[in-house]
C-alpha cells in the first residue's frame, strides 16, 4: 500500500472512530433483565448447533465480539453464563457504556479491550466463535478486517458475519447523498433538522418503508449512523462471497436462509422455479437477492476455508423463534409454521396431517428414524425435516 493510501485510511479510521465517540451505536442501555429472560438452555443448544452442527454441544466456549458496540458483548455474556466472552471495539464510548452493563450485572465471564478489529491478533488467541455484525462494512479496509478475524478464529471455530446489503438499502444511499450535498453534519442541531426535513420526504420515496419499519429511525443514534456515518459500503451476495473468499473464509448457512431459497415462498409457485432450482447455489443465492428486492443486511455463518469438513446430525431441534398457526388456514392443510424473524410475507410453510404428527414427535431427542418408527414413511419424514431446516424451522444435532 502507498503512504498516501495508508494516510487516506488512516485518517478515515479516525473519522470513524471519532464518529462512534460522539455517537455511540446502539444507543446505550442500562436494563438486561429482558434480554436474559429471553435464553435458555433450549435455545442456546439450538444456537450452538446451527453454527456447529457436527460438534457435541457445548456452552463454555470462546467468544469474540469484534466491534462490540454500547450492548453487544454484554448481550453474549448473559446469553452464554459459561462461556468467556471478549467485548473489543475502536470506541472508549461504548466500552464505557458495555463497561457499566458488565458492573452492574457481575458479568465475571466478559472481558473487554479497546482494540481495533484489525489489531485482533493482539489478543494473542483464538476463539471458538467470532461474532462482527454490522461493522466490516464501514472499517476503511474491509479485506484487512475480515483476514484479522480469520487470524484469530480458532481451526474448528465459527464466525458470525453481518454486512449491508445494497438493494434494499437504495433509499438510504439517496439520502446519504442528499446529506452530503447539503453538507450536513452528525451534530445534534443537524440531525435533528434532518429528522424534521425527512418528514416532508415523499410517501413513494424508497427510504419511506425503512422509516416504517426500522426502529432505528426513531433515535439520534441510528438516524446519524444510517445517513451521515463518514464510511459505509454494501456487499451483494456475489460480492460478499467473493470478500469471504478473499479473507481465506468459507461459505457455511445465511443465518435465516429461506428467503434465499428458490423453493421457500411464493417464488416455488412461479414458472421460474425449476430454472432458478437448476443454478449452482451461490446464482441461486444471488439471482434471489435480486428477486426479493429489499434485503437490507446479509448475515451469514461462515468458517476457515482450511476447516474440518462438517456433517450435520440426525436429530432435528426446533429453532428459536418458531411458532405453528392454526388458525386462517389455507385449503388443505392442518397448520401453517412460521419463523418470526423472517420479514418477507410470503415465508410460511403449510403441513398436512402425518407431518403436523412428525414435528410433535420432535423433542430434539428422536432422530427421524425415531420419529416416524422406522416406518416406510422414513423418506419423506426425512425430505420434510430437511425442508424444515431451508424453512428456518429447525437445525440438527447429534
Amino acid at each position: 500500500m502507498s503512504d498516501d493510501a495508508s494516510s487516506t485510511r488512516g485518517a478515515l479510521a479516525s473519522r470513524v472512530r471519532d464518529f462512534y465517540e460522539q455517537h455511540p451505536y446502539p444507543p446505550p442501555v442500562d436494563d438486561l433483565e429482558s434480554y436474559r429472560g429471553s435464553w435458555d438452555d433450549d435455545r442456546r443448544r439450538a444456537e450452538s448447533f446451527l453454527f456447529w452442527p457436527a460438534q457435541p454441544y457445548r456452552d463454555d466456549r470462546s467468544v469474540l465480539i469484534a466491534g462490540c458496540g454500547t450492548i453487544q458483548a454484554a448481550h453474549y455474556a448473559v446469553r452464554w453464563p459459561n462461556a468467556r466472552v471478549v467485548g473489543i471495539d475502536v470506541s472508549e464510548t461504548s466500552i464505557a457504556s458495555t463497561a457499566k452493563l458488565k458492573a452492574k450485572y457481575a458479568l465475571d465471564n466478559l472481558e473487554l479491550q479497546h482494540l481495533g478489529i484489525e489489531r485482533a491478533c493482539e489478543l494473542g488467541e483464538t476463539f471458538d466463535l467470532i461474532v462482527s455484525t454490522g461493522v466490516l462494512h464501514h472499517l476503511p479496509d474491509p479485506d484487512a478486517g475480515l483476514h484479522a478475524l480469520r487470524q484469530a478464529l480458532a481451526p474448528n471455530g465459527a464466525l458470525h458475519l453481518m454486512v449491508y446489503a445494497p438493494y434494499g438499502r437504495a433509499g438510504i444511499y439517496l439520502l446519504q447523498e442528499y446529506c452530503r450535498r447539503i453538507g450536513a453534519r452528525p451534530t445534534e442541531d443537524e440531525i435533528r433538522d434532518l429528522a424534521a426535513a425527512m418528514r416532508a420526504l415523499p410517501q413513494d420515496h424508497p427510504i419511506v418503508p425503512l422509516l416504517r419499519n426500522s426502529p432505528d429511525f426513531a433515535t439520534t443514534a441510528g438516524l446519524a449512523d444510517a445517513l451521515l456515518h463518514p464510511n459505509d459500503r454494501a456487499y451483494s451476495v456475489p460480492e460478499l462471497l467473493d470478500f469471504l473468499q478473499r479473507g481465506g473464509c468459507s461459505f457455511g448457512r445465511w443465518i435465516r436462509q429461506a428467503p434465499y431459497l428458490p423453493s421457500c415462498g411464493a417464488i416455488a409457485s412461479t414458472p421460474h422455479a425449476a430454472r432458478l432450482n437448476a443454478l449452482p447455489l451461490r446464482d441461486r443465492f444471488a439471482a434471489m437477492e435480486l428477486f426479493r428486492g429489499t434485503m437490507v443486511r446479509h448475515a451469514a455463518i461462515t468458517y476457515r476455508d482450511d476447516a474440518p469438513a462438517r456433517e450435520a446430525g440426525s436429530v432435528p431441534l426446533r429453532l428459536p423463534d418458531t411458532t405453528v398457526v392454526r388458525e386462517n388456514l389455507p385449503p388443505g392443510c392442518v397448520a401453517v409454521l412460521i419463523n418470526r424473524n423472517h420479514t418477507f410475507s410470503d415465508l410460511y410453510l403449510p403441513i398436512d396431517e402425518r407431518e403436523e404428527r412428525w414435528l410433535e414427535r420432535m423433542d430434539g431427542k428422536r432422530t427421524i428414524a425415531e420419529i416416524t418408527g422406522g416406518s416406510r414413511d422414513a423418506g419423506d419424514a426425512l425430505a420434510f425435516f430437511r425442508r424444515l431446516e431451508d424453512w428456518d424451522q429447525v437445525t440438527f444435532c447429534r
